[in-house]
């Protein structure tokens, strides 16, 4: 199979690259970046092709993309692939409005297209391990969910909000809410979030508190900043509390790792654990090969920007915004 990649401006770009050249029969055919020095560098990293246009690489003969653009890039790229027929792997937030994410996926429709959301911690084995304790029933029913994703600001385009469509909150909203879906097959109603900036020098938010009340009555909540300093030991983190009626659940997701101090680096975290690249990539090839739904719909991205937009809203207005 021929696959593309469209920019180089999210990071994950590259642990996806990597991904695609670690299974066998894949050839990436090049990648599209209009920001010639960071596209020939990665065209160079992964010894492949680079185009100025991304129009140019859908010419070329590839059955899926990966798109990694600027969230606020994502519809054009998306539509513009499905337009050529191309599968389509687009990075999370699926787009930084509302109304965007809705036509990307209507015009996937339309093409006969896959569009699958690019939710890489649904391939975390406590993660993993947790759905499978909640899908046995041994937790009884779920009555609350506590959540935190907290990481650092990256900086860059991520705090131009004309491009990214929010700071932490947009950023990091989506993963939690994707998981707690998942878990629970519940959608989420009612949405109320404080949001701010209180910790970095950019004019964007860094900080939020979301409670989310659920069509099952279920609530949750969740902390979702760039609240990480840059000598924390990792990016970030992705925690979850689960209480049920017969008993309470709690998952580290990035606990796979073991602690290293010394005199000369501090601390640092030597990381073992899973590749959650790997296993998205490999499972949205997979989808393309057999021509399947896709594990992560654009529905499913959707609901978590939806949320994320709610949570904005709600901020602004100091009460809670229904999604019903």
């Amino acid at each position: 199979m021929k696959v593309g990649i469209v920019s180089f401006a999210h990071g994950h770009a590259f642990g996806y690259a990597s991904a695609l050249q670690k299974i066998n029969g894949i050839e990436l055919v090049g990648i599209a970046d209009d920001n010639q020095e960071r596209g020939e560098k990665a065209a160079a990293q992964f010894q492949t092709k680079h185009y100025e246009n991304y129009d140019e690489l859908f010419d070329q003969d590839i059955e899926a993309v990966i798109i990694t653009s600027e969230n606020s890039l994502h519809m054009e790229h998306v539509v513009s692939a499905a337009r050529k027929g191309i599968h389509i792997l687009c990075e999370k937030p699926l787009a930084s409005k509302v109304e965007d994410a809705k036509k990307m996926i209507q015009v996937c429709k339309e093409n006969n297209v896959i569009l699958q959301t690019a939710f890489p911690v649904r391939f975390n084995t406590p993660i993993i391990n947790a759905k499978n304790i909640i899908d046995s029933g041994e937790l009884g029913k779920i009555i609350a969910i506590k959540g935190t994703n907290r990481g650092t600001n990256p900086g860059g385009w991520f705090v131009d909000k004309e491009k990214s469509g929010g700071g932490a909150v947009i950023d990091h909203t989506v993963h939690v809410v994707d998981v707690i879906r998942w878990y629970t097959g519940a959608e989420v109603t009612e949405v109320y979030a404080e949001v701010d900036n209180k910790i970095s020098e950019y004019v964007i938010d860094d900080c939020g508190l979301l409670t989310m009340e659920f069509d099952n009555n279920m609530f949750a909540t969740l902390d979702c900043s760039w609240s990480r300093n840059k000598t924390y030991p990792t990016w970030g983190d992705v925690t979850l509390e689960i209480i049920g009626t017969n008993g309470t659940l709690a998952v580290d997701a990035f606990e796979q790792k073991t602690a290293v101090y010394s005199n000369q680096d501090g601390a640092q975290w030597d990381f073992w654990g899973d590749n959650m690249d790997d296993a998205l990539v490999a499972d949205f090839i997979t989808t393309v090969k057999e021509k399947r739904v896709p594990s992560i719909t654009g529905e499913d991205g959707l609901k978590a920007l939806e949320v994320a937009i709610a949570a904005y809203e709600s901020s602004g207005k100091k009460q809670p915004v229904s999604l019903v």
